[in-house]
């Protein structure tokens, strides 16, 4: 890592071609490599089985790859940027309602959770596995690729779901001021 007391830069949700980001992983990787970052988390979705945009995320049966490919690129992105690269997913469940539309980051998650049982099981699953949780996106303008934009069920239902994850994304910056640290990234 640099040394920098002051000041660590950490990117803990950003997507790659494995499910709807414009960058493959070593693109993703030398991005913010270049940029001087020292954490990237790659949080590719995973879909609950039955939802639309379910062909934009990482398949149950491909994940274990995904993953290899994360942690190949670990050790380059360590070695030519001090870049520390771990695996993730953002574990998402749509809906047209953003009241009912939930997206939640698994930091470190290095297998395959489910959502076909819900998200209750599908956080407490992740946990399981070792993942740092957070609620992602409350607040975002509807695109093309997601029409709900937000996603508060997180907030809408704190008492219940508000203890299954670590922390809360109050504004993801690429989605609500259309930043990002390169014109081609779709987040």
């Amino acid at each position: 890592m640099r040394q920098r007391p002051d000041l660590l830069l950490a990117e803990l949700h950003t997507h790659s071609t494995w499910s709807d980001g414009s960058l493959s992983i070593p693109e993703v990787v030398d991005l913010y490599g270049e940029h001087a970052f020292d954490v990237l988390c790659i949080t590719d979705h995973v879909h609950a089985p039955d939802d639309a945009w379910a062909h934009l995320g990482v398949p149950a049966d491909r994940f274990d790859e995904y993953v290899a490919e994360i942690e190949r690129e670990a050790e380059r992105a360590l070695e030519r940027y001090a870049l520390l690269v771990l695996p993730g997913a953002e574990l998402t469940v749509n809906h047209a309602d953003p009241d009912l539309a939930a997206h939640a980051i698994a930091v470190g998650l290095r297998s395959y959770v489910s959502l076909a049982e819900g998200l209750e099981l599908g956080l407490s699953a992740a946990r399981n596995a070792g993942a740092a949780l957070f609620a992602a996106h409350p607040s975002a303008a509807p695109t093309p690729d997601e029409p709900a934009g937000a996603t508060r069920r997180f907030w809408r239902e704190l008492e219940a779901l508000g203890g299954l994850v670590d922390r809360f994304e109050l504004i993801n910056g690429h989605r609500a001021y259309g930043w990002s640290p390169k014109p081609s990234c779709r987040r």
